[in-house]
């Protein structure tokens, strides 16, 4: 071990005669620090934006939601049943229609839901800030920020909702139409849900639907935990409700971002890779330059093992300390970014306007091991290559 960590030391040195093998493990340490700095900026980025979309949707989409498998719907008892049995879980009836929406010449589609607003509000943070203190008549509206801007809604004014019910009218059917009052709007971040999602009371909706008292298309559920809760819920269902959750109905959603981080971490890690071509360039260039020192020590007994370690270790130092430095860079990176308003995100495309960044200790701890992995492999094959130096040729020709 002394003789290893000697020549661990020497090495490091700077070497007047040959300075462009400094220069190359100067590099070596730089580059995987950048990598290393590059690589957990960049998961922290994916991760915070995964994290902020899935609490967006988390909170439009509920955590869980029962419905039924067939033509019957959800009644009150099937309410009162769930709360009994969950008390600790918060239970909101729904009923649902795809709608068009018609304000002079203007005609969109939306979903419009009737809700109890004093239970929605308990589960629906985003629906609950957007209303505030305003009180919802039977046939009052609550509406997504893009439709209130897109018809130019103000307070009281109305808008024609028209459903996929008919009603009969002389020789023909004629859809059914209700105006109704805009109250109040919400913003959620995501266009998706403030141009689409409207609400309106379950009484007022269930009369124009024709809706039996106590009758639902659904329940949203909100849980703290909903991938045990939905087990539990499941075993208590009849046969003709089910529950699914949110992630769930956003499956394709979240496999895309896994997909997409998945090959970030790959193309990113390729900057350490090609980083650590410098530490075996830099290795093999200083076993060259010292052959006869290698030769000379084999010659007088040094085992090499004790050759291969110096090596090695050499190689550790150079990939370890560019690591360490890499990760401090990479932090400091990840506060500023946090800290201060350095890039301004524009928040109708991407639902916030600040730079999400949220690391986790699974990426990080996978971006270590991985740059590890590199940085040992790299120094492993410059120090099996110092024993094999051939003592005889290399002292008697140099």
């Amino acid at each position: 071990m002394r003789i290893s960590s000697y020549l661990v030391k020497k090495y490091l040195r700077f070497d007047k005669s040959q300075p462009f093998i400094t220069i190359s493990a100067f590099l070596a340490f730089f580059g995987v620090a950048i990598g290393l700095m590059v690589l957990i900026v960049a998961m922290a980025i994916m991760n915070g934006f995964d994290k902020e979309f899935e609490r967006k949707l988390f909170t439009m989409n509920y955590p869980l939601t029962i419905h039924p498998n067939s033509f019957k719907l959800v009644s009150n008892d099937d309410v009162e049943l769930l709360s009994k049995k969950f008390p600790e879980l918060k239970f909101s009836p729904y009923i649902s229609s795809q709608v068009i929406n018609k304000r002079g010449r203007k005609l969109e589609g939306g979903m419009l839901f009737g809700v109890d607003f004093k239970k929605e509000k308990a589960i629906n943070s985003v629906l609950k800030e957007g209303i505030g203190e305003a009180q919802i008549g039977k046939f009052d509206i609550v509406v997504g920020k893009q439709i209130k801007d897109n018809y130019y809604l103000d307070d009281g004014e109305k808008l024609t909702i028209i459903f996929t019910q008919s009603d009969p009218g002389g020789l023909s059917l004629i859809p059914k139409m209700k105006r109704f009052t805009y109250k109040a709007d919400f913003e959620s971040g995501l266009i998706a849900y403030d141009k689409l999602y409207m609400y309106t009371t379950i009484e007022g909706l269930s009369r124009i639907l024709r809706y039996k008292k106590g009758t639902y298309d659904g329940i949203h559920v909100y849980s703290d935990t909903p991938f045990k809760d939905i087990e539990r819920i499941k075993e208590i269902l009849p046969d003709y409700l089910s529950v699914v959750g949110w992630w769930q109905m956003n499956g394709n959603f979240f496999s895309a971002l896994a997909l997409e981080k998945r090959a970030l971490f790959i193309v990113l890690m390729l900057i350490i890779l090609i980083a650590s071509l410098n530490i075996i360039s830099s290795l093999l260039m200083t076993v060259m330059n010292r052959r006869k020192e290698i030769a000379l020590l084999l010659s007088l007994g040094v085992y090499k093992d004790e050759i291969k370690k110096a090596f090695f270790y050499l190689g550790i130092i150079i990939g370890g300390g560019g690591m360490v430095f890499g990760v401090i860079l990479g932090f400091l990176s990840i506060y500023l970014l946090g800290s201060f308003d350095l890039i301004d995100l524009p928040a109708d495309v991407y639902g916030s306007s600040k730079l999400p960044l949220e690391l986790s200790a699974t990426d990080f701890s996978m971006i270590v091991v991985g740059a590890a992995v590199i940085v040992a492999l790299s120094a492993f094959y410059p120090a099996h290559k110092a024993t094999q130096v051939d003592v005889l040729d290399t002292l008697r020709n140099e």
